[in-house]
């Protein structure tokens, strides 16, 4: 059933920028020079290079989600780790929502380095060289995806082209992020004109990247280029390449590849079927992040459950799995769906009942979990995660062109909206759709798949909708002001520890 394994590298040295991980010894005996002997090998290496993309749906959950106005997540302890994401707290340099976010994707640059390298020394042990190229472009797409979520989250960071050991990279300082985006987009570049179509891959390889995969998320970096600087060092750069990106998303379209589902016969329709369990790989997926459950080492998903309580899982007797308490989602978000929106229905649960008679009143997401399908693990959850789905294709196409993209008329905005409205249950009549609007429809569409925060971000929108928000919805009085020094998070403290001196803490933290 399950497509692309995710298999683990065991044997190759995999550098870190962080001495500790550094330090750390190969689980065998190889080593890199040793190890690339045949083209299983490079098989294995690829995909442990896949293999760091696993956390990568829960992240955008606790770093984007929850630092939105969709969640108004305090907790009733106040001692929760998403407390600080969500709340503006200065002191979050520990927390290990930010840790993780800097060391996984350092761990797979550092994988994409790797067998980068050892392609140019030992690739020819591939008899194919159409597949010795197919490699080398799986690497750089994923070298490019884990440093464009870095450059979201952080502005600058240290830029590697190839392996470093310990003594480099702790001598390795914080690249601008003018120069990290430079390698961003010719890694996508490469990747794109380089991977095949999606359909090109055999049942069991479904999940690695393709050709418009690529395209997509190079429109994407081109997208965020483009936002304001806030003038801080963040992703934005104020630059003008909307009608570059849309370029990118025509050939994505005219492809044929994908599609919007758009009848599925189900109470929730077309929406509930494009994260169905048994509608895996439908043609909204451009590129997923792909679990497989049952597997040892286990590599089963743990994102269905992120911003579910436990509580949830409880009132239907079923095992419970790490949400712990609610994150609950804002009034912000609630009042802004209209009476019968499926994806609300879909998307949220308005309280439960445990058995013991424990009743919670507020909402929260629902978006991935089947009750039906509800794992003995909390760590073995079987369905994918759409990092890139063709809605979002469709809504970034229109974005540009509200942006003065010269590619196609203002009409299709309206179009492309209305449809997707349609979809949802509402009627599809809007017209001269404004940019504030398409972000609030976004918001409706893609709510708790964690695409919120970089929306607001990339729109210039963040600074008015977060005060604001702050404003009327925080009625606990447990958050701090919002500055725009808050548009990214601050450099991990274990990363500061390293060697004192060789980075700079982000400021307003």
């Amino acid at each position: 059933m399950k497509k692309l394994l995710y298999t683990l590298l065991t044997g190759v040295l995999i550098t870190s920028s962080c001495q500790k991980d550094l330090d750390q010894q190969p689980i065998s005996n190889n080593t890199t020079d040793t190890y690339f002997t045949s083209p299983n090998d490079f098989l294995q290496a690829t995909n442990a290079v896949y293999n760091d993309l696993l956390p990568y749906p829960d992240r955008l959950l606790n770093l984007s989600e929850t630092r939105s106005d969709n969640l108004y997540a305090v907790s009733e302890g106040g001692v929760r780790d998403w407390e600080g994401i969500n709340s503006f707290h200065k002191s979050i340099a520990a927390n290990p929502y930010v840790e993780e976010a800097w060391s996984k994707n350092f761990n797979g640059i550092s994988r994409a380095n790797t067998l980068l390298e050892q392609l140019t020394k030992n690739g020819s042990v591939i008899p194919d060289a159409t597949l010795r190229n197919r490699y080398e472009a799986e690497a750089k797409f994923l070298r490019a995806f884990f440093y464009f979520d870095l450059v979201r989250w952080f502005g600058k960071v240290p830029l590697t082209d190839h392996p470093v050991l310990a003594d480099e990279a702790v001598n390795t300082p914080r690249s601008s992020v003018e120069d990290v985006y430079k390698l961003i987009i010719s890694d996508l570049t490469f990747a794109a004109e380089n991977l095949p179509l999606a359909s090109a891959y055999a049942a069991n390889e479904r999940g690695r990247a393709s050709k418009y995969a690529a395209k997509s998320l190079l429109a994407l970096v081109y997208m965020t280029r483009s936002g304001p600087t806030y003038g801080i060092e963040g992703p934005g750069l104020g630059l003008n390449e909307w009608s570059l990106a849309e370029a990118q998303l025509n050939d994505v379209i005219a492809s044929g590849q994908y599609s919007l589902l758009t009848n599925a016969g189900t109470a929730t329709g077309a929406y509930a079927s494009i994260f169905s369990y048994s509608n895996e790989g439908n043609k909204e997926v451009v590129f997923n992040v792909e679990y497989v459950s049952g597997s040892n080492p286990q590599l089963g998903a743990t994102f269905p459950w992120v911003l579910v309580p436990d509580g949830y899982f409880q009132s239907f007797g079923k095992p419970i799995q790490g949400g712990l308490q609610i994150r609950p989602i804002s009034n912000s978000l609630l009042n802004s769906y209209e009476p019968g929106d499926i994806r609300r229905t879909f998307s949220i649960q308005d309280g439960y009942t445990i058995p013991q008679g424990v009743t919670e009143s507020r909402s929260f997401f629902k978006k991935y979990v089947d009750i039906t399908q509800v794992p003995a693990s909390r760590t073995d959850w079987t369905i994918n995660y759409i990092a890139i789905r063709y809605t979002d294709i469709l809504l970034l196409k229109a974005e540009c062109v509200l942006h003065g993209a010269a590619g196609s008329p203002a009409t299709d905005v309206d179009a492309v909206v209305n449809t997707i409205r349609v979809r949802a249950g509402l009627p599809g009549n809007m017209a001269n759709v404004t940019l504030p609007q398409l972000m609030e429809e976004r918001r409706k569409e893609f709510a708790g798949e964690g695409l919120r925060w970089h929306d607001l971000v990339r729109s210039g929108l963040v600074e008015t909708v977060i005060p604001a928000w702050i404003a009327a919805d925080d009625v606990e009085k447990k958050m701090q002001p919002f500055t725009k020094d808050f548009i990214i998070y601050p450099v991990p403290q274990s990363q500061l520890d390293v060697k004192v001196g060789l980075y700079t803490q982000n400021n307003g933290y």
